[in-house]
């Protein structure tokens, strides 16, 4: 479910980075859900990672499980508020993001759209045509590196948010990743 904007203009296939949100790009505590906007915290450098992948080349697409609403803790209402005050803070700092999709549903309901299936990645490429040999999905989960090699993609842990848990190599946070990832830029130019 697409929860910002409502409505995408078409553009040109270009390379993605489709970021998974809690734990990634906001503070996330396992077992803690946000339920409302003014509990969203950005990591420190969230907003500086984000703005460097877009000037390396890169659309940001924001991809997130959110079993709360599924569960009962938060209503869409609240989910889709959320994710825009995390849009808007990140252009506050100057860090675009095309989009953000979300998936409502509880962990044990039969979606396609819950990590690490693919059903938001499709949904996001039908509004956000992406470039699929230059893009790559980033998060701190395994099912954000399950998404990446479901889809065909690269995928890389950040060992933020429960990234660390999952004993397995990574990038410190977002703005490392950002750092490593091919500067796109002389490639990119009049592209698209």
């Amino acid at each position: 479910m697409r929860a910002w904007p409502r409505t995408l203009r078409k553009a040109p296939a270009a390379p993605t980075a489709f970021l998974d949100r809690d734990g990634t790009i906001n503070r996330d505590r396992a077992g803690v859900y946000i339920t409302s906007p003014d509990q969203l915290k950005l990591y420190a450098s969230a907003a500086r990672a984000v703005k460097l992948l877009a000037e390396k080349g890169y659309r940001i697409v924001v991809l997130t499980n959110q079993s709360g609403v599924g569960r009962g803790y938060m209503t869409l209402a609240a989910a889709k508020a959320i994710n825009l005050k995390l849009v808007r803070d990140l252009r506050a700092a100057g860090a675009p993001v095309a989009a953000v999709y979300f998936c409502p549903h509880a962990p044990d309901a039969a979606c396609a759209c819950r990590k690490p299936r693919p059903g938001l990645l499709r949904e996001a490429r039908k509004d956000t045509p992406a470039d699929m040999k230059r893009s790559f999905v980033a998060g701190d989960k395994p099912s954000d590196l399950a998404l990446a090699r479901n889809a065909g993609l690269k995928g890389y842990l950040v060992l933020t948010g429960q990234g660390r848990a999952a004993a397995a190599a990574g990038y410190k946070d977002l703005l490392a990743l950002a750092r490593a990832v091919p500067d796109l830029g002389k490639n990119h130019k009049g592209k698209d």
